[in-house]
Formats: C-alpha cells, structure tokens, sequence
C-alpha cells in the first residue's frame, strides 16, 4: 500500500471513478455517485455524458461539491440539454444509457438494492430512508449499473429488507425477463471500500474479482451477511493515487463533506 493515507470514502469513489467508461451516457445517482463521475470526467472519461434524472443531460457540474443541491444549477452547468424526468426515463427504456451509477442502503447477493427502509414492516421500519428517485430505473434499465457501497455486514445481507431498485431478484434463470425488464441489464459491479464484485453469468451471484492492496480475502468476507463466490485469480486493488486524491481533496469536495469519512 502507498504511504498517502485515505478514508474509506475516497477508496470507494476512487474505484468507482476507474469503472466508468470514457465516452459512455452514465445515469447518476445522488451523492458519492456524483462524486466519481466529477472525478473519471477529470482523469480519464472527459467524453462521458452525465444523466440525471430530473433531466439534465451532460452538464459539467461545478466544483466544490455541495451537499442537498442534486436538482440545482451548480448540478446543471453547460448541459447540452435540459429535458423531463419522463424523457430520462423514456431514454433509459429505449436502451439509450450505457451505465448507471448508485448508492445503497442494503444489497444482497443478487444485486438487489434497498435504498428504502431498514426492518421488514414497511409501515413500521426501524429507519426509513429517501427511497427509490431514479434508481429504480437506472437498475432496471440501463445496460450495466455500478453500486457503490461501504463494506460492512448490515449492508450486505442475505436477503434486503425491501426491494428499491431490482437487481437479478431471485437469481434464477430469466428473472428479471419474467418481471419485464429488458435481458442484459442488471447490476455490472459493486464497489466497496474493501473491494470489487461482479456477478457470476451462470448463477447471478456476487463474485468477489478483488481486494485492496493489504487486505486479505477474510477481511472482506467477515464483513458481508452473505459468502460471495470467489474468483480463481483476484485483482490486488490499488489505492487511491496521489492525483486522485489531490482532485478530490482540492477541488471537488475540499469540506470534506463526503470525502472525509467512511460514507455513511
């Protein structure tokens, strides 16, 4: 591991950052999502387009990240269009947007998502959260989504207290075709401040494919609900570079407001 210290929150953004593709249409979620598209448009993506679901598209959000501003202008600036949440929507249902990046209060070992609420009565749950906004149809619709989430057990469990955003749902074969969603789509990869998941093509279960740099595969697992399948070679992950962190610390979040801690 380098000798540049960093907090969980950067680790994630970081690893999320290196998954978004230059040149792809990226639905973005609120939040650390937000963070990592700023961040990949600076290093290595400066042609993805960033969508959001109130409808700007390709807007060149400006720095340093404000919190609770997700509909706002700063989110907004030189978009090449400002459409309809309904248009973002239709888009998405046609196939149009390449990714989709989310947050998440609980997954499971299907990649279903709740951003909703923690207890299994809905009308009486332990915590209620904000809940689905778009993320709903960035899973269901978007070729390939990114979650991002920290590496802890009430975050990964067998089975999540209610489904916000459909991931392979029961995992068996054609599921998610049985509930009307498009075939190839679905949840890509899962980006913790631990490591890196995918999805086995046969069983539709979270495959761990890497660690980061110090950690052992056991630090990784005595945090999860769940056993993951295990791929046969895994990827050693790099911490956050010196650049990285730089443009993070700098420029897009110099509060600290996201960075500074574990992504609570």
């Amino acid at each position: 591991m380098n000798g540049t210290a960093f907090t969980e929150a950067e680790f994630m953004i970081c690893q999320c950052a290196r998954l978004i593709r230059d040149g792809a249409l990226v639905f973005i979620g609120y939040g650390m999502p937000q963070i990592a598209a700023i961040l990949a448009q600076r290093l290595h993506a400066p042609g993805m387009v960033q969508v959001y679901e109130f409808g700007a598209v390709g807007a060149l959000p400006e720095t340093p990240f404000v919190r609770f501003t997700m509909g706002g202008p700063r989110n907004c600036y030189r978009s090449v269009a400002w459409t309809s949440m309904n248009t973002i929507f239709a888009q998405a249902q046609l196939g149009l947007i390449d990714m989709g990046v989310l947050g998440a209060t609980q997954i499971d070992r299907f990649g279903n998502i709740n951003s909703t609420i923690v207890g299994r009565d809905y009308h009486r749950p332990e915590k209620r959260f904000p809940g689905s906004g778009g993320a709903n149809e960035v899973l269901s619709q978007c070729w390939q989504t990114v979650v991002i989430v920290k590496h802890e057990r009430r975050r990964f469990v067998e089975k999540v207290d209610f489904v916000t955003s459909p991931g392979f749902l029961d995992g068996t074969p054609g599921a998610r075709e049985r509930a009307g969603l498009p075939k190839d789509t679905g949840p890509w990869r899962v980006a913790t401040s631990k490591a890196l998941y995918g999805f086995d093509d046969r069983t539709r279960q979270m495959i761990l494919l890497g660690v980061l740099q110090g950690l052992s595969v056991d630090d990784t697992l005595k945090e999860m609900g769940f056993t993951p399948l295990i791929a046969s070679t895994l990827e050693e992950l790099a911490p956050p570079t010196a650049e990285e962190l730089r443009i993070l610390r700098e420029e897009i979040d110099p509060d600290r407001a996201i960075i500074g801690g574990a992504g609570d």
